[in-house]
């Protein structure tokens, strides 16, 4: 798997809440592939069960991630590399990871993580950060992508909100693809990613988010 397939192309992260009816395999795996019959050139997907769902429906690179709450912690996206070997076995083509500098469980450094995922899975890196700071010690520690998942979802961001174009602006100037995620909400927007440099974007709740789309409308005409 080539990460160049996905160079200026759109992403689906198909995912729902835990509660939805939605957050069934069969249903995320109809949902990503009805995005790729539209053109989406990738699909990102939480949790093994669902990756491998989707694997069975797809054939264009997944990025796979698994959230997991731990206690001590914030970091939250595949963890630890236990998170990120079952989402290799499930069918992931990209391991997406919290790359953040908040503190790893487990005493896992980000350099360990990203090392095994290379060398045990064989596995390209998508870090998911928050600030330029975590990009660059993500590159350093040998991720293949960078992403902006994170920013406005960290207690050095929580004051903003997404999309982080000024973020995007400065990760587009590191050594790494640097693909825009978080906030995107129009076809514009996705337009001016890609116009400010991003290697790729990623496109969630606008689309998929059928949960959180309903009850928005809902709440404008209360």
């Amino acid at each position: 798997m080539s990460i160049e397939t996905l160079r200026h192309k759109l992403i689906i992260s198909c995912q729902a809440p835990v509660d939805s009816p939605l957050h069934e395999p069969k249903v995320i795996a109809a949902i990503a592939l009805a995005s790729v019959n539209n053109g989406a050139v990738g699909v990102r997907i939480d949790t093994p069960a669902h990756i491998s769902a989707v694997r069975e429906q797809v054939k264009v690179p997944i990025i796979g991630l698994w959230k997991q709450v731990i206690a001590g912690t914030d970091v939250y996206i595949t963890p630890q590399f236990h998170h990120a070997s079952a989402v290799a076995k499930a069918g992931a083509d990209i391991i997406a990871i919290d790359a953040t500098t908040r503190n790893r469980p487990g005493g896992e450094t980000l350099n360990d993580i990203i090392a095994r995922i290379h060398q045990e899975l064989g596995k390209p890196v998508m870090a998911d950060v928050d600030t330029i700071e975590a990009a660059i010690l993500a590159t350093k520690a040998g991720a293949d992508i960078v992403g902006t998942t994170l920013f406005g979802y960290t207690a050095a961001t929580k004051h903003l909100a997404p999309p982080g174009w000024e973020l995007l602006k400065q990760m587009v100037q590191l050594d790494i693809p640097a693909i825009c995620e978080g906030g995107i909400s129009s076809p514009q927007m996705a337009r001016q990613a890609i116009d400010l440099g991003a290697f790729a974007v990623v496109v969630g709740t606008a689309i998929t988010g059928i949960d959180f789309q309903v009850q928005a409308y809902q709440s404008a005409l209360m």
